[in-house]
């Protein structure tokens, strides 16, 4: 029988293509992606909605003549780098609300959406930012976010599937650190500091899939795929160039995998225990993955084996891992 990944960490830098893989992977045949790949149908999990919806807090804070809280400038990086961890305790309340089938019906969406955020950023170590407004300010930001707030949470519910069993988990983020970092990144930088706060229950039954780019093709991509139309996009947000070189100028799996205590893993040590996850990469240095971008009709048969070939011998070395 055919070995189903439970759960996938897909990281990478900004516009490395995992996003686009998994456009690519939502269009294949079930069996298809059974047999090649060793995934079930895939349920989703990504912090970038909440980066954004924190940039659209402090867009709107800024044009009530208020500061912002979270980021230095819309063009900047976060003010308190304990946000990184922020996003992961947000994803690990997304897992945890996806297995209980967590309803809300809350009087206001954005009030909901900024209480879990402060909830996160308590966990995380960082400051409570949004519980400290004043309660004139707070009413209109909630008023102006609250269309896109329902949003997010209308997509967060639907997004819960009956069962798990048989189903592929993929967790999407990207993380890196400043460019010209020494090794070891410092707090809260890189994957060496956001996978110890994922909660056990993630780490269990992960593998990582990492699209492996250079920090500079990743500033190309990133360029390339830039739709100021749609800045809350997936597929085609831009990510300012102050982020991409304090933020993700390098990024640390490299330093992870030659550190690990075993061979083919990242080790990660949280809740007292020590996790080691099978790690395998997909080699996208020379861009295989940008045509995904384009409607399906316009995909060219060779791009689609290349892309097919590069995730099928990642993802079986990572069912392999242990057998």
């Amino acid at each position: 029988m055919t070995k189903t990944l439970q759960s996938i960490l897909l990281l990478a830098l900004p516009a490395s293509g995992k996003s686009e893989v998994r456009k690519y992977l939502d269009q294949l045949p079930a069996e298809e992606c059974r047999s090649d790949f060793h995934m079930g149908p895939t349920v989703q999990l990504d912090d970038f909605p909440y980066v954004h919806m924190m940039r659209r807090i402090d867009d709107e804070l800024e044009a009530l003549g208020e500061r912002r809280v979270f980021f230095q400038s819309a063009e900047k990086p976060f003010k308190a780098t304990e946000d990184w961890l922020t996003l992961i305790e947000l994803v690990n309340e997304d897992y945890a609300d996806l297995l209980a089938k967590k309803q809300y019906q809350p009087d206001t969406a954005a009030g909901l959406i900024f209480d879990r955020i402060d909830a996160a950023s308590k966990l995380a170590g960082a400051p409570v930012r949004l519980g400290g407004l004043d309660k004139g300010v707070r009413t209109k930001l909630q008023e102006k976010l609250e269309s896109e707030a329902a949003d997010l949470l209308d997509d967060k519910i639907k997004n819960y599937p009956d069962t798990l069993d048989g189903k592929t988990l993929v967790i999407e983020f990207a993380r890196g650190g400043p460019q010209g970092s020494d090794l070891p990144l410092p707090p809260h930088y890189g994957y060496h500091h956001s996978l110890p706060a994922l909660s056990a229950e993630i780490l269990d039954k992960s593998v990582i899939l990492y699209i492996w780019v250079t920090p500079e093709e990743s500033r190309r991509k990133n360029e390339d795929r830039a739709d100021p139309d749609d800045p809350g996009s997936i597929l085609h947000h831009g990510v300012p160039i102050d982020v991409m070189l304090g933020d993700y100028g390098l990024d640390d799996m490299d330093w992870l995998e030659e550190n690990s205590e075993k061979p083919g893993t990242v080790t990660v040590k949280a809740h007292g225990r020590v996790f080691h996850l099978p790690v395998a990469r997909f080699d996208n240095r020379v861009d295989k993955t940008s045509f995904i971008r384009k409607d399906r009709a316009q995909w060219k048969s060779e791009e689609v084996e290349a892309v097919h070939q590069g995730l099928k011998a990642a993802l079986e070395k990572l069912a392999a891992f242990g057998s």
